[in-house]
């Protein structure tokens, strides 16, 4: 007989994944992956094809469902990378491969938008949100001015996991937590900020241009006959609203209440918790966004974790295992200070910056250099939760997820630099797991459970470690002043 299951689908920037879970016992069934390239070019741009995640969405599904044998899927979610400009023709075709939301190219439309509306200030006035080149909307303002013919036979943008739910159901709609990062929404109203889009092109059409604004937790259609035979599943399984990846990780974790604070080590870092109500930052480093269950979830996020991670164990030639021999093998605070902005950073927001070692000698062996790669990475997030306290998150433990938490020595890196107990959920795979969850919430009216822990690191009092925080502080303030 076949088990009744849901699917959760995430559509990251490195593969997306297809995860089955059972309807009773949130047990996982079975998973798939497929990976994605990635356009990459020195002025920042970072691009992948839309198409390529309907590819990578067949091949996962398809994995998954032959792992699991037999079930009945009775819902899916869909998680994805936020801030994506995904750009369609009349007959909701992709132009153009999709900006990410680590491209860096569009540093000077910010600037230009963040004048024209009256500056920082003011824009914190309007949506809640500084304007940052992640963001979708300075996405469209480089679009605009730079490939004018393509952008006038566009007839829709949405993000992806916005195009994912359009390409599964033909309904083209999205939800308050992946619209409020794009910088024209305004998250504490819910809604399309006219005075952005009016800036962007006010002679576009936007009602039309932009997805109309469901809540996250609705059905927002049902898998078409054609999806349906591409996946291998039956047409008409329900498909909820989604959401971006650290909203739909929130909903994996049991982040849907006041309580939990979150750090995800993934291609970028996040640092975020829920809210009952809008978290808003007075310096606009922190991102005032909504989660994908009708709440908030004040998010801080930078640019390189796992990217600098995988760069310096690339460098070395070292396995998984070989990171963390190096992390035990190594004290703490011993190796050079380290500023991970290899791809520029976000928070604080240096779109131009570049990774920095500081205090090299030639005592330094490989394996100071990689405990200084990881230290450089967890004091930015440390950075991140000190601006996130601005919000009234008061965080009194860690819960740590993504690929990077499955390191041991990182988790008690985490826990020595932010002075906070670490614990890492029994889940793997949040993102998707949450999107699951929230198409079972939505399907079977079961709200998330709160998971059980499975670890948990206490912090150990370092003066090195101290020491090393103050020096990269003072370095992060020096690339802000000269520009590096």
């Amino acid at each position: 007989m076949a088990r009744r299951a849901f699917l959760g689908v995430d559509c990251g920037t490195q593969s997306t994944k297809a995860l089955l879970v059972d309807a009773e016992t949130l047990a996982p069934l079975a998973v798939g992956r497929a990976a994605h390239a990635l356009i990459s070019r020195e002025d920042g741009t970072r691009e992948q094809h839309p198409t390529w995640w309907i590819d990578a969405l067949q091949v996962a599904v398809r994995e998954a469902l032959a792992e699991a044998g037999p079930v009945e899927v009775a819902g899916i979610g869909v998680s994805g990378q936020q801030h994506g400009m995904v750009c369609l023709d009349a007959e909701d075709r992709p132009l153009r491969p999709a900006k990410l939301w680590n491209d860096t190219s569009t540093a000077a439309d910010c600037a230009w938008l963040t004048r024209k509306l009256g500056g920082h200030n003011a824009v914190l006035g309007l949506i809640g949100n500084t304007m940052l080149p992640g963001y979708t909307a300075p996405k469209i303002s480089w679009f605009h001015r730079s490939e004018p013919a393509l952008y006038n036979q566009t007839a829709r943008i949405c993000l992806p996991h916005d195009y994912l739910n359009l390409w599964l159901t033909g309904s083209f709609v999205t939800e308050p937590g992946d619209a409020s990062g794009t910088a024209y929404f305004e998250p504490k109203g819910r809604t399309y900020q006219p005075a952005v889009l009016g800036l962007l092109d006010g002679s576009r059409d936007w009602a039309r241009t932009l997805p109309p604004i469901l809540p996250s937790l609705s059905q927002i259609g049902a898998l078409r006959p054609a999806a349906a035979e591409a996946l291998g599943l039956r047409a008409g399984i329900p498909v909820s609203g989604g959401g971006g990846d650290n909203a739909c990780a929130a909903i994996g974790i049991g982040a849907t209440r006041p309580g939990p604070t979150v750090v995800s080590l993934g291609t970028s870092g996040t640092v975020f918790a829920h809210m009952a109500t809008p978290g808003l930052d007075p310096q606009g480093e922190v991102a005032a966004f909504c989660d994908s269950t009708d709440g908030w979830l004040p998010l801080v996020c930078t640019l390189g974790c796992t990217v600098a991670s995988e760069w310096v164990r690339g460098l070395f030639g070292l396995s998984h295992a070989g990171m963390e021999v190096a992390l035990v093998r190594t004290e703490p605070g011993t190796g050079p200070v380290f500023l991970p902005h290899l791809e520029g950073e976000r928070t604080p927001d240096l779109p131009a910056a570049a990774g920095l070692f500081a205090g090299l000698r030639t005592a330094h062996t490989p394996n100071h250099l990689v405990r200084s790669v990881l230290e450089g990475v967890t004091f930015g997030l440390a950075y991140g939760l000190d601006a996130l306290k601005r919000t009234g998150v008061e965080p009194t433990a860690i819960t740590l997820v993504g690929g990077g938490s499955a390191s041991n020595g990182w988790a008690q890196l985490c826990a020595d630099i932010f002075e906070l107990p670490v614990q890492r959920p029994a889940v793997t795979e949040a993102a998707a797991l949450g999107a699951a969850l929230q198409a079972r919430w939505v399907v079977d009216d079961a709200p998330a459970p709160t998971p059980q822990s499975a670890a948990i690191w206490e912090p150990r009092p370092s003066e090195a470690l101290v020491a090393a925080r103050e020096r990269a502080s003072e370095l992060r303030t020096l690339a802000a002043e000269r520009g590096l």
